[in-house]
């Protein structure tokens, strides 16, 4: 099961989205809310080179970006294969 981490806040529609969108594939996540804990916005930053905004998303470690850059991922089909699931063909 590969380790996802999420950065959010509470009123973002696109860390909504990011998260339904790993649920619908079937998998948890952890979620840091960087509203409730301040703290957690640095790390994000620091870990995702300057990036400000969120969701901030990394799976295994990588950086993954935003929900458009997970949604683009998710397009081209390599989504799956960075969650390790395997093709159904």
């Amino acid at each position: 099961m590969p380790k996802i981490e999420i950065y959010t806040s509470r009123a973002c529609p696109y860390c909504i989205r990011s998260k339904s969108l790993l649920a619908k594939k079937g998998f948890k996540y952890e979620e840091l809310k960087v509203d409730e804990n301040p703290s957690l916005l640095e790390d994000a930053i620091r870990r995702s080179n300057g990036r400000r905004t969120v969701p901030q998303i990394f799976i295994n470690e990588e950086h993954v970006g935003g929900y458009d850059d997970l949604a683009a991922l998710d397009r081209a089909g390599k989504l799956d294969a960075m969650l390790g699931i395997k093709d159904s063909k």
